[in-house]
């Protein structure tokens, strides 16, 4: 039996959810293939802090696409609750940043983009022990529960009516006249009319190998491993995300508290380690003393789609006309998400941007 559909996703993360979201409500018939069940690879592992970690140090193109999704993110949230029934407990709690010893460049940033700051007179909060070096208060700067919001999105999205197909391993896809025709899968043959790769760190091994063929280079995405903890804390324990150096706290509103994490290069191993558990707790415990208390209840890592400087691809294939890629924001995809589907329906729809896509070219490095 072969089905079809308008658009076809491979990749169910918060990046193909998002953008299947994006494609139904303008009315077409969508699907999404997942290799496992949805959102359980990056999308789930995250932290769900809505911006990047000091974002000043990062390219504009990452800032475009954040600045657009935390306006979008409180409508959103709002939407998904109403829909789904299921609160993605967006947490409007802000974000202290410690150590700001470029605060010149990360005012100017706040100011060009029109965030809420407060940099001088910071009150740090009663019970952390951090080391100041011009702390800087974001107090507009939310977080987001991943696995609820992955939760919420999926049940929206099936009652909207949008093939969801978990455990679905790609096994061939057909070309004529550089146009997918279908795609051969465990559960079944679809005729493909458009398709999209949301398949974030395994794009370019899944492009390799169905199309061995392609003269130009895939998109430059390699697998970043991330450890991260969670502990077991009493509502207000943290009163709201805490970033020192290159590590951080992140409360939830049922008061567990989640530490994290590592930036470990090049694999898809997702094994935890001793070492990791040891460096991440330390610090936990150095910056909230009262977490010694609690217990820690869970340590788990994820695999983010790496990509240079840390900006996504998101465009047409220049080769096949009907194949698209929405893949390679790195540590950002729930900071960018919102936007980024958005910008890959406007593209496949053919309809103006809200975002300049050419920072986001799959060609932009050739």
């Amino acid at each position: 039996m072969t089905t079809s559909y308008d658009i076809t996703l491979l990749g169910g993360g918060i990046i193909g959810l998002l953008t299947a979201r994006e494609l139904n409500k303008t009315g077409f018939c969508v699907t999404v293939i997942d290799k496992n069940d949805m959102g359980t690879e990056s999308s789930w592992a995250g932290g769900g802090i809505l911006l990047p970690l000091y974002p000043w140090r990062q390219s504009a193109a990452i800032s475009h696409l954040v600045i657009e999704s935390l306006s979008l993110y409180p409508t959103l949230a709002s939407e998904l609750l109403s829909e789904s029934g299921i609160s993605p407990e967006l947490n409007p709690c802000g974000l202290l940043i410690t150590q700001n010893p470029d605060i010149t460049s990360a005012i100017s940033w706040c100011n060009r983009h029109k965030v809420a700051f407060k940099d001088s007179q910071v009150s740090i909060p009663e019970g952390l022990a951090p080391q100041p070096d011009h702390p800087l208060w974001l107090p507009d700067i939310a977080n987001i529960r991943n696995p609820r919001l992955i939760k919420s999105l999926k049940k929206d999205l099936l009652q909207r009516g949008v093939k969801l197909l978990d455990h679905c391993e790609i096994n061939e896809i057909h070309l004529n006249n550089n146009r997918i025709t279908s795609i051969d899968t465990s559960r079944g043959v679809f005729t493909v009319n458009q398709l999209v790769l949301t398949t974030g760190a395994w794009t370019p091994g899944l492009l390799n190998r169905l199309f061995p063929k392609l003269r130009q280079p895939g998109p430059e995405i390699s697998p970043v491993k991330g450890q991260m903890l969670l502990f077991k804390a009493m509502p207000e324990t943290l009163p709201s995300i805490v970033l020192e150096g290159d590590q951080y706290l992140i409360p939830r509103l049922d008061g567990h508290i989640l530490a994290g994490s590592t930036v470990e290069d090049s694999t898809f191993d997702k094994t935890t380690t001793a070492d990791a558990k040891y460096q991440i707790s330390e610090f936990a415990y150095r910056l909230l003393p009262a977490l010694k208390k609690y217990p820690l209840v869970n340590h788990w890592s994820g695999i983010r789609p790496g990509s240079p400087n840390g900006i996504p691809y998101i465009d047409k294939h220049p080769e096949i006309e009907n194949l698209f890629i929405n893949a390679g924001h790195f540590r950002n995809g729930l900071a960018m998400a919102p936007a980024s589907a958005r910008l890959m329906a406007d593209l496949i729809l053919d309809r103006p941007t809200s975002v300049d896509p050419e920072p986001y070219r799959l060609d932009r490095l050739g």
